[in-house]
């Protein structure tokens, strides 16, 4: 039945192939990184007029102890120094 259901509603096999419409962990708030990931903080990126991407800005833990309890402007300010940026994208599940 199920290559039936497939054949009839072809958009079933992106939803179970992706799983996109699943959050793990539960009941989680990605805008509050600091409460899951030490030495994080959420930022908001406009790319271009309407679209606005979420990101997670991480230091390492060679400079966590600097980064205790620093606003947003401490990060952005990190991101500019001069160190390297690694930029992980994680994919279109729509959770960090």
């Amino acid at each position: 039945s199920v290559p039936f259901l497939i054949r009839l509603f072809p958009s079933l096999l992106n939803k179970f192939v992706y799983l996109n419409f699943l959050s793990f962990p539960f009941f989680v708030d990605f805008r509050r990184p600091e409460l899951l990931v030490n030495n994080t903080i959420n930022l908001y990126l406009t790319t271009e007029p309407g679209i606005t991407v979420g990101i997670w800005h991480t230091v390492p833990g060679s400079r966590g102890a600097e980064a205790q309890g620093k606003g947003q402007r401490w990060y952005e300010e990190a991101l500019a120094d001069g160190h390297p940026v690694i930029i992980y994208l994680h994919g279109n599940g729509g959770t960090r």
